[in-house]
């Protein structure tokens, strides 16, 4: 499948291989919407509870405004599924096999009428420099 738009990522059980082209693309139409939202909400799917942790705080440090606690007390055995809120700055990782890889971004917004849109899967280092 030809990936032309951040859209097309939602088909994708894992995140697929992305051009350093592809991705800036993919940021630029990505960031307004997580700057315009309330909060987001992010999940990473990892082969392990490292990668889970690194891949968010490669958000946090792209975005200074976004910020989650107790990343250093984080640790599950095996593949991971890592849950985080912007909102409650909140944490959790579980062990889960059989999930694909990559980053869920779920931009949430106060208002009720206001529907939250979820991007992804985006690859691990996708947030890095």
């Amino acid at each position: 499948m030809e990936i032309n738009c951040l859209g097309d990522l939602n088909s994708f059980r894992s995140a697929p291989g992305l051009s350093k082209i592809q991705k800036q693309k993919f940021l630029e139409e990505l960031e307004p919407k997580i700057l315009g939202s309330d909060w987001i909400t992010v999940g990473i799917m990892a082969a392990n509870d490292f990668e889970a942790v690194d891949a968010l705080k490669s958000i946090s440090r792209k975005y200074s405004s976004i910020k989650f606690i107790g990343l250093d007390s984080l640790h599950a055995g095996g593949r991971v599924f890592l849950k985080a809120n912007q909102k409650t700055g909140n944490v959790f990782i579980r062990t889960e096999n059989g999930l694909g890889e990559g980053i869920l971004v779920t931009c949430q917004c106060d208002e009720d009428y206001l529907e939250s849109s979820t991007f992804g899967p985006l690859p691990l280092d996708f947030f890095t420099k």
